[in-house]
């Protein structure tokens, strides 16, 4: 390498090159904090339900566990789905009360629900995410989790498993 290369800044040892990426990160991170401390809390999504209509929600339950995505494959599982209309604003905490209400078995103090969204990618192969659990009587973290949080969108699937001691 020249003289001139080197007093121009261009020339750096490759010793150097850890510590620049490390330090570019690093301020990356405090820039993103920053930022994020900066922006003003974001507000609860709501959704007027007097002016906006329902939408229907295809939910699976199952006693012990979830449903295989597989078994969404062509038809739905049969014997296990519930329809409700719900809006996009409409908790995990409601949900458990509606199925509670269809299905006797859901009702033991000591049930808990947990929560997947069933989807299809382009090719029509299901995918499940699980997205939370809700006790049947403590109150929990994932109780306030909305339809609009945990990204559901209409003509997706909700898969509940049920289970018992």
């Amino acid at each position: 390498m020249s003289r001139s290369d080197r007093d121009r800044g261009d020339f750096r040892s490759s010793d150097d090159r850890p510590r620049i990426e490390e330090r570019i990160r690093s301020d990356v991170r405090v820039k993103e904090r920053e930022r994020r401390e900066r922006s003003p809390p974001k507000e609860p999504f709501k959704v007027d339900r007097s002016k906006v209509c329902p939408l229907l929600l295809r939910v699976f339950t199952k006693m012990g566990g979830h449903h295989r995505p597989e078994e969404f494959r062509g038809r739905a599982p049969e014997g296990d789905e519930l329809q409700m209309h719900t809006w996009k604003d409409g908790s995990l905490r409601e949900l458990t009360e509606l199925v509670k209400e269809v299905r006797t078995a859901a009702r033991a103090r000591e049930a808990r629900f947990t929560f997947c969204i069933v989807y299809p990618d382009a090719n029509g192969k299901f995918f499940m995410r699980e997205v939370g659990g809700v006790h049947s009587t403590r109150v929990g973290k994932d109780d306030k989790k909305t339809l609009h949080e945990i990204r559901f969108q209409t003509g997706d699937f909700l898969d509940v498993a049920i289970y018992v001691k």
